[in-house]
């Protein structure tokens, strides 16, 4: 009999050589890019997580979408059954140019509730650059991959008179509507245009998407409609509520290819992405070209040992962890300036064979970036965290500020505190200086003052008052309620303080790095902010109002009252760069190990997450009081703080828990447990399986990473040679497995090691860590006070 898993599976997948490989394991050889498995959690998340048809951090991202208003309810849902459009932008607070092909009486004026078809998983497939679908209304087959700013399609149609494909300019998908669009007739293979996304609450203005889209049949009219009603054949439409469609006699089994480039800059930059990135018509060869980028991505890590079913679930996580962020630049390197009063168009320095030097991106925050892609990216696909520090500073260089989140040129000012701090600090210390260090820190240091990013709450776009900076610089804490009142989110005075000392530490390390010595003492003295919204008589942190008064009454389980997408319980722990500091404040770090055991033990109840999609058709957010929730980045890093108590064998069981609990399904139903936030928490789930964590997120002048317990029996990362010198280095296990995942002993390069982490320069240089594994824990390995991880406080 069939497992679930084989069952679920094949239902998603939609490969028999991928079922194959479950049954007989590694009797047939499979790349890492054929382990992936696109519809992990696809039932749940944001418009913007699934993906089938893109390339890593592609501009277009092109897939099915069965939902259409909302963050939370649209783009693809696996759930629902019926598609609605295809759409080649899915990207934080970006959505744009959904088409179909339909057959038969059009009904695209009629709305997507109209034209959409209904499909079956049993005719659908998808794997990184490709997807395929029967849309079983209009008998059409439809395949979609990508390069990296040009969607590309392949539609396989019924005999019919009356076949079309539309574009819709008058829909919405997750956040973001259109405000109107422009198309125009070049030739009966051609047309190009563009359409007006509309402003929303975090990105504060309109933003353009141009196409260009060519067809290998000549069509026979361009047709346009709007406002509900069929206007004929046109040679152009502009306006609101509206869309066209091209119509073909189609033969049976015939198939049209369409062609669509896409740029934030104009319709000929469109153009040129095309004739640059995808100047043939071979569809398979784009296929194929896309599977192999993809898998000299994913292939850096390769892994050994586990089944069949973790492997597959760690390539999933690992194509997460590098695809959630977008490119918004062009292949000439132009790209869209929306900082100013005008849209501007910039571009990229050149390299000396006429190429741009780096991507510009778009991206949500990097809020939790210090225990995710700080680590990851960092080691592995360094040339890509170069390439987004440059773009931050490019943004600089255009709008004066240092983005924490951009969104088609703008800036959004999502979430909280200066979260791009540790991300480039992180990489100057590790090494990674394509850039202009001086820049960098000038752009961090202007974030960290009055007038910059700290300064606004999340999407503050007028004024900077919900950020608390001046509380926090005078005071010495951001209060809660803010006394200011703005139209910012998460004015969350506890939380934002503790966020800010961590990023102030971060910002002393560069300048003591750069002998700005009177700013390392000025922003160490603000990394102990953290001290004054600790409440040594409860023992958590707590909310302080602006008079310095504690909170009366305070509930340590209330959610967002002061703290950030968090509690108090979660948050108290958010002092990655002194803990123990912290742990003083406790009482010691045996008293802190205890607390935070006994938290982990509560939080066992409620499976350690706080949201809950589980039978919610509607996929709404059910927050908890919850002790600790590992479907968020604010309890990222609390498993791994045992290291730092002198206790690593609870990081070691814990870190376990997590992943067998939260990171190790393979179906549509679950996967992240919350929200994987473009990358980061398949980051975190990719780390945490290798058994690699950084507390201070490489921040520190000798960057530490700390082990933990990997879950396969060896891993080994291929290095960048144009950054770092060894070649690749080994995690192997010994007397790996569930119940065996107890460190007993750690070898670097044969030499033996009595502690728990090690340099990130060990890595880099290659050599082997070899970790005897054992089912009871070795509590004398890495406990004593001298073997423990770096803090501020000794």
């Amino acid at each position: 009999m069939m497992t679930k898993v084989l069952k679920s599976t094949m239902k998603t997948m939609g490969t028999g050589f991928f079922l194959l490989s479950l049954l007989f394991g590694n009797a047939l050889a499979q790349r890492p890019v054929d382990l992936v498995n696109p519809f992990v959690d696809a039932a749940n998340s944001r418009w913007f997580f699934f993906t089938s048809a893109s390339r890593p951090f592609g501009m277009v991202n092109l897939s099915p979408d069965m939902g259409l208003g909302g963050a939370w309810d649209s783009g693809y849902r696996y759930d629902q059954d019926t598609i609605r459009f295809f759409s080649h932008i899915h990207a934080w607070q970006l959505s744009g140019v959904p088409v179909l092909p339909t057959i038969g009486e059009f009904k695209g004026h009629l709305s997507p509730h109209a034209y959409g078809s209904k499909y079956s998983h049993e005719n659908e497939t998808a794997s990184p650059g490709y997807h395929s679908v029967l849309l079983e209304d209009y008998g059409i087959k439809a395949e979609l991959t990508s390069t990296t700013r040009v969607g590309f399609h392949r539609y396989t149609f019924p005999k019919s008179n009356q076949s079309h494909i539309l574009l819709d300019m008058n829909t919405e998908l997750g956040p973001s509507g259109t405000d109107a669009g422009y198309v125009k007739k070049l030739s009966n293979t051609k047309i190009e245009g563009y359409t007006i996304m509309e402003a929303t609450i975090r990105r504060p203005k309109p933003t353009y998407v141009y196409f260009s889209i060519e067809f290998d049949k000549p069509f026979l009219e361009l047709n346009a409609w709007q406002n509900g009603k069929l206007l004929g054949k046109v040679k152009k439409f502009e306006g609101e509520n509206g869309g066209v469609y091209v119509k073909f006699d189609t033969e049976k089994d015939e198939v049209i290819q369409m062609k669509v480039g896409i740029s934030y800059v104009s319709e000929a930059q469109a153009r040129l992405n095309m004739d640059t990135e995808l100047p043939h018509w071979d569809f398979d060869r784009i296929v194929t070209e896309s599977k192999d980028v993809w898998n000299e991505h994913l292939g850096r890590i390769k892994i050994e040992g586990n089944t069949q079913k973790q492997q597959s679930r760690f390539y999933t996580d690992l194509w997460h962890a590098i695809q959630g962020r977008r490119i918004i630049s062009d292949a000439n390197g132009q790209y869209c300036d929306m900082t100013g009063d005008k849209k501007r168009t910039g571009q990229i320095p050149l390299d000396a064979n006429g190429q741009p030097k780096f991507n510009h991106y778009n991206s949500d925050s990097f809020w939790g970036a210090q225990w995710t892609i700080n680590t990851l990216w960092h080691l592995v696909y360094p040339e890509v965290t170069e390439g987004f520090v440059n773009s931050m500073l490019m943004m600089y260089d255009d709008g004066g500020m240092i983005p924490r989140g951009p969104a088609g040129g703008n800036y959004t000012y999502v979430m909280t505190g200066a979260s791009s701090t540790p991300f480039i600090v992180s990489a100057y210390m590790k090494g990674i200086r394509g850039f202009d260090a001086e820049k960098a820190y000038e752009g961090m240091r202007k974030n960290a003052m009055p007038g910059g990013i700290m300064g606004k709450a999340g999407y503050e776009h007028d004024t900077d008052l919900g950020g608390g900076l001046k509380y926090y610089i005078e005071n010495g804490f951001v209060p809660y309620p803010m006394p200011d009142k703005n139209k910012g989110f998460h004015n969350d005075g506890t939380g934002q303080t503790l966020e800010y000392a961590y990023q102030d530490w971060c910002l002393a390390q560069m300048a003591k790095d750069l002998g700005k010595d009177d700013d390392y003492e000025m922003f160490m003295k603000r990394a102990q902010n953290y001290k004054n919204v600790f409440d040594t008589s409860i023992g958590w942190s707590r909310t302080r109002n602006v008079d310095g008064k504690w909170q009366e009454p305070f509930d340590i389980l209330e959610y967002h009252h002061g703290y950030v997408e968090s509690n108090s319980v979660q948050a108290t722990w958010f002092v990655p760069h002194d803990l123990q500091g912290l742990f003083d404040l406790m009482g010691g770090k045996e008293a802190a190990a205890t607390m935070l055991d006994r938290q982990f033990n509560i939080a066992d109840q409620h499976n350690f997450v706080s949201h809950n999609f589980r039978n919610d058709p509607f996929v709404k957010r059910e927050r908890k009081r919850t002790w600790l929730n590992y479907g968020n980045q604010p309890s990222m890093q609390v498993g791994y703080i045992f290291n730092y108590a002198g206790q690593p064998w609870l990081t070691q069981y814990w870190t376990r828990e997590i992943v067998n609990r939260i990171y190790s399904d393979l179906d549509p139903w679950h996967g992240y447990n919350g929200d994987e936030d473009q990358g980061l928490m398949g980051s975190l789930a990719v780390l945490m399986k290798m058994g690699i964590f950084e507390m201070r997120g490489g921040a520190a002048k000798n960057p530490e990473i700390q082990v933990g317990s990997p879950i396969f029996d060896k891993v080994t990362i291929q290095l960048n040679p144009d950054y770092y010198k060894g070649r690749k280095f080994e995690i192997e296990t010994i007397n790996n497995s569930d119940k065996n995942r107890y460190l007993q002993s750690i070898d670097l390069n044969g030499k033996n090691l009595n502690k728990v982490w090690l340099n990130h320069s060990d890595v880099v240089n290659g050599g082997t860590l070899k970790l005897e594994m054992g089912s009871k824990p070795n509590k004398n390995l890495g406990s004593e006070k001298q073997t423990l991880p770096g803090s501020v406080s000794k």
